[in-house]
């Protein structure tokens, strides 16, 4: 039988075996393709933020309720990942990509055409469903190919190429909302959509070997789940970097409101505001990648985990005590979203370290548990809307303490017992 290179061939010589057993040769051919797919996610999720007052005029929503699409969003990406992650460890990576792509593509689509902001909502969901994909499959891919020190510095280099989303989408999104109206922002998602899927098919080759996996079954999968959940290194990795991103999910549903309706950013500008913040969490990402040649990643997160605890708290006292002022919630948020660029790349390569083989898996339960602690949230910054900055503050604010004393309670005995 001729062996066909790609797309479409899977294991079916020695040529091919060998390529899957290649690792730490970070390529930047693919690094630049995870990147973009890993875009999907904060594109999905900035692009229309400075559309939020357009939106609640045009389809007649109350203040606050258009939020509620990010919360189906997260609840999405959460539930999504538990199907993804099982399916790429069985059938490869490429298949669920695909079909989540196209089913991102389709739902984008449909969010251009809502008529409510119930049905947005609705779609915002089944939207999410497909994008996951690209974040549960990437961080397997990274798996397959590096270590564990070697895959934080890959998940740094992803953020340089996926950090031009959320610095670019709130601008894009600002111009385009402007200019065209906030349906046309999902059209362009839909693009994009399109465009990734079309790179997957090409140019995404497969980097797990399924020749071995056993048949999938609820029982199998449920058990893959327990024992990760009893994982204390896995748990309290996957903690720490939750409830840190928990605090930045916080910030990108409550800031618009925050920014441009108290603080009379204009909407157009806004974006700016936007993307000095993700520029700092790119330029953190790229320092802890260079720190990673001499200091490892539990070093650099015992060092780190103190500065989204910091920031949120001073953010949160300051609203309770009445002395909230712009230059104090600028410097805030920035020091808050700049702070993740050590943090997410260590904690992710630290809870996915032990488990090579089910790294789909593994990446699927994390990141259902942080976009689970993401949705709640996002919900409460909604739920305790009151007109002031103090519910965005306060929920910041214990997020990064919370992911604080998740480090100093499960984290750290480890990193001592080592």
């Amino acid at each position: 039988m001729m062996q066909r290179s790609y797309p479409g061939a899977f294991f079916a010589g020695g040529r091919l075996r060998r390529r899957l057993t290649v690792k730490n040769k970070l390529s930047p051919s693919w690094l630049i393709l995870l990147g973009a797919l890993t875009a999907i996610g904060p594109l999905s999720i900035d692009m229309y933020l400075p559309a939020f007052p357009a939106m609640e005029g045009d389809l007649q929503a109350a203040p606050g309720s258009v939020e509620y699409t990010l919360s189906s969003f997260f609840i999405g990406m959460a539930l999504g990942q538990l199907i993804y992650g099982p399916l790429s460890d069985r059938f490869g990576r490429r298949p669920p990509l695909l079909a989540g792509l196209a089913l991102y593509t389709l739902a984008s689509l449909g969010c251009a055409y809502a008529p409510d902001v119930h049905l947005l909502a609705g779609v915002r969901f089944l939207e999410a469903l497909g994008g996951c994909a690209s974040l549960v499959i990437t961080r397997a891919v990274v798996r397959d190919r590096c270590g564990a020190r070697d895959s934080a510095r890959a998940f740094s280099l992803l953020i340089l190429v996926m950090g031009l989303a959320p610095i670019l989408a709130p601008l894009i999104g600002g111009v385009v909302a402007a200019w065209l109206g906030w349906r046309e922002i999902f059209l362009l998602l839909a693009l994009y959509g399109a465009i990734g899927l079309a790179a997957v098919y090409y140019g995404l080759p497969e980097t797990h070997d399924t020749r071995h996996e056993p048949p999938l079954s609820l029982s199998r999968v449920a058990g893959d789940y327990g024992r990760l959940l009893r994982s204390r290194s896995f748990l309290g990795y996957t903690l720490v970097g939750g409830l840190a991103f928990a605090g930045m999910f916080a910030y990108i549903a409550g800031s618009p409101f925050v920014l441009i309706r108290l603080q009379g950013i204009p909407a157009e500008h806004f974006g700016w505001v936007f993307g000095a913040n993700a520029l700092g969490f790119v330029a953190a990402s790229q320092v802890n990648a260079r720190l990673l040649a001499n200091r490892s990643i539990t070093w650099l997160l015992h060092h780190a985990i103190w500065l989204p605890a910091l920031a949120g708290l001073a953010l949160a006292l300051a609203s309770l005590a009445g002395g909230l002022s712009s230059a104090l919630i600028l410097t805030g948020f920035f020091a808050y979203v700049a702070s993740l660029g050590f943090i997410g790349p260590n904690a992710t390569a630290a809870a996915l370290a032990t488990h090579g083989q089910q790294a789909g898996t593994a990446s699927a339960l994390m990141g259902a548990l942080q976009f689970g602690i993401a949705t709640v949230t996002g919900a409460m910054v909604g739920f305790w809307h009151d007109g002031t900055a103090r519910p965005l503050m306060l929920v910041m604010g214990v997020c990064g303490a919370g992911a604080w004393l998740a480090h100093r309670w499960v984290v750290a005995p480890l990193r001592h017992a080592d």
